[in-house]
C-alpha cells in the first residue's frame, strides 16, 4: 500500500472513498473491512486504473475515530459538499484495511507520517473580533494528502467558541480560495468547537493534496465576544478579515474579507500527512521571527531552510516569537516555559534549533551571569533528549550599533557563545555570529545583512543564517558533499 489514508466525495446516495497507490495482486474484487464510528462494515475494492475506489453508504454525522484521509485522484479530483467533509474513514492504514484484504500488500519505501508543516507561537493576545471570519495567510514547509489544524485559546480567559474552522488552498495573492479546494475542519465530527482556556486543540484529518511550500487560508468564524484573541502579533504576512463573517468561512470567493491584518489569530499550526521524514523546529526570538524580512515573502531564515531541507521531506516550523526571552517572561512565555508547547509537543519533531539569549543580554533587566544562560541551556537540551530530539545550537549575532549594545552586553555575548560552540552541551552548532558578522567589525552585523537597525537580518543576512545550518550534523547523517552551501561556518 503506498498513501495511507481516503477522502469521501458524495456520488449518489453513496459515499466514493479514493485511495491512491495501492499495490495489488490479482482480482480488483477483493474484500475489504472498514471501521465506520467504532464498528466494522463491509465495502467493495474497485479497481480504475491507478486507484482504488472503494463504495460504502455515506454517512454525514460521524467519522471513524482518528481517520486519516487521502486525495482524491483522475476524474475523482473535486470539491468534496461541506457535509461530506464530516465523513472520514481509514481506507488504506494498514492496521485497518490491510490485515483484511487478500492480495493487497504494503510498499516499505512509501512510509505516510503526520509531520508539523507550518507554526506560529502564540506571543499574546488581541482584542477580540466577535462575529468576525478572519482568513489567516499561513506557507507550508513540506507538502501532503491530508491536514490537521491547530487552534489555541492560550492566553484567553474564557472558553472560545468558533462555530466554523475551514483551510483551503489560496490562489495567489489575496483572500481567494483555490476553486474546489475548500474544506472543512471538524472536531470530533462536529462543525464547530469550544476551546478551553489556556489549551489547544487539533482538528480532525482534513483530505487536502497541499504541495510543498504552498499557501493555505485556515479561516475561523467567532460568532460572539471570547475575551481576549490568542494571537501571534508579528505575522509579517498579510491576512483578511469579513467582519460579518457569520457564513463566510466557507466562501472561496474572499470578496467579504476586505479588513487586513497583520496577526494571526488562534490558528498555531498545521500538520501533513503523507511521505515526510520528521520536523524540525526553529526555537527563537524576533531574528527567528523575521524581523527586518520582507513582509509577505517568506524570507525569514527557517523559511530558507526548509526550501534546502525540502528534498528531505522534512517539515520545518518557525517557534520564533519577537521579544521573546531565555530565562524569563518577556513577550511570550521564556523559552523554557514555552519549549514543550512550542516545540517538544509538535508532531514528528526531530530536531530543534536554538536561537535565544540576544533579548536577556540587552534587556531590562540585563541578564549578565553567564551560569545562568549554561544551566537553562542545559535544561532545554535535556528536555528534548528526553524525548529523542536532536539540539543544534545557534551562536548569538552581533548588535554592535543597536541602541541597546553596550561593552558588557557585548562580554556577556562572546562568553555565551564561547560556551554554545564548545560547552559540549548542543549536539551541534550553527555558528550564526560567525556567518554574519563583519570582519572589519566584529561586534556588528555586515552591512550587506543589516536593514538599518543593526539587530536584526534583511533578506540576505535571513538566508545566510539559514545556509549556515550544517544539515547532515543538523540530522545526525553522514557528511554529503551536495550540502556544502550549508556547511557550519568556522569562528573567523
Amino acid at each position: 500500500m503506498g498513501r495511507a489514508g481516503a477522502s469521501v466525495v458524495r456520488l449518489g446516495g453513496f459515499g466514493v472513498v479514493v485511495c491512491q497507490r495501492l499495490l495489488l495482486r490479482g482480482s480488483g474484487k477483493a474484500g475489504v473491512r472498514m471501521v465506520k464510528a467504532g464498528r466494522a462494515v463491509s465495502v467493495a475494492l474497485l479497481v480504475l486504473g491507478g486507484s482504488a475506489l472503494v463504495a460504502a453508504p455515506a454517512v454525514t454525522a460521524e467519522r471513524a475515530p482518528h481517520a486519516e484521509p487521502a486525495a482524491p485522484t483522475g476524474s475523482a479530483r473535486r470539491a468534496v459538499p461541506a457535509a461530506a467533509l464530516l465523513v472520514s474513514s481509514r481506507c488504506a492504514d494498514s492496521a485497518l484495511v490491510l490485515r483484511s484484504v487478500p492480495g493487497v500488500e504494503a510498499s516499505s519505501a512509501d512510509v505516510s507520517r503526520w509531520t508539523g508543516t507550518w507554526e506560529t507561537a502564540p506571543s499574546g493576545t488581541a482584542p477580540a473580533l466577535p462575529g468576525a471570519a478572519i482568513r489567516n495567510v499561513v506557507h507550508v514547509s513540506v507538502g501532503g494528502y491530508a491536514v490537521r489544524i491547530r487552534v489555541s485559546n492560550r492566553f484567553g480567559s474564557v472558553p472560545l467558541a468558533l462555530d466554523a474552522v475551514t483551510v483551503a488552498l489560496r490562489r495567489a495573492d489575496g483572500p481567494d480560495a483555490v476553486p474546489g479546494s475548500m474544506r472543512v475542519a471538524a472536531f470530533h465530527g462536529a462543525p464547530s468547537v469550544t476551546v478551553p482556556v489556556g489549551q489547544d486543540l487539533v482538528s480532525d484529518p482534513v483530505p487536502l493534496t497541499v504541495p510543498a511550500g504552498a499557501d493555505l487560508l485556515v479561516t475561523v468564524h467567532t460568532p460572539a465576544d471570547s475575551g481576549p484573541a490568542t494571537c501571534h502579533r508579528d505575522a509579517l504576512q498579510t491576512s483578511y478579515v469579513a467582519a460579518y463573517g457569520a457564513g463566510r468561512a466557507a466562501d472561496e470567493d474572499g470578496a467579504a474579507f476586505t479588513v487586513t491584518t497583520s496577526r494571526w489569530y488562534y490558528v498555531t499550526g498545521v500538520d501533513v500527512r503523507g511521505r515526510t521524514t520528521g520536523t524540525v523546529v526553529a526555537f527563537g526570538d524576533s531574528l527567528t521571527d523575521g524581523a527586518g524580512s520582507t513582509p509577505g515573502t517568506n524570507h525569514r531564515w527557517p523559511d530558507r531552510l526548509a526550501v534546502r531541507l525540502r528534498a528531505r521531506y522534512l517539515g520545518v516550523l518557525n517557534a520564533g516569537i519577537s521579544g521573546n526571552r531565555l530565562l524569563r517572561d518577556g513577550v511570550g512565555p521564556s523559552a523554557l516555559a514555552r519549549l514543550d508547547a512550542d516545540a517538544l509537543s509538535r508532531a514528528a519533531v526531530r530536531a530543534l534549533i536554538v536561537l535565544e539569549g540576544i533579548n536577556d543580554i540587552k534587556g531590562t533587566p540585563a541578564a549578565s551571569d553567564v551560569r545562568a544562560y549554561e544551566t537553562a541551556y542545559r535544561t532545554l537540551v535535556a528536555r528534548a533528549h528526553a524525548q529523542g530530539i536532536r539540539v543544534v545550537g545557534a551562536t548569538l549575532t552581533p548588535y554592535g550599533g543597536h541602541g541597546s549594545f553596550t561593552a558588557a552586553g557585548e562580554a556577556v555575548r562572546q562568553r555565551v557563545n564561547d560556551f554554545i560552540r564548545t560547552g559540549g552541551t548542543f549536539d551541534a552548532v550553527a555558528d550564526f555570529d560567525a556567518a554574519v558578522r563583519d570582519p572589519a567589525r566584529p561586534q556588528w552585523i555586515r552591512p550587506a545583512y543589516d536593514p538599518g537597525d543593526h539587530l536584526h537580518f534583511n533578506d540576505a543576512g535571513m538566508r545566510a543564517l539559514a545556509d549556515a545550518v550544517d544539515l547532515p550534523a543538523l540530522l545526525a547523517e553522514a557528511a554529503d558533499a551536495t550540502d556544502a552551501p550549508g556547511r557550519a561556518v568556522t569562528p573567523g
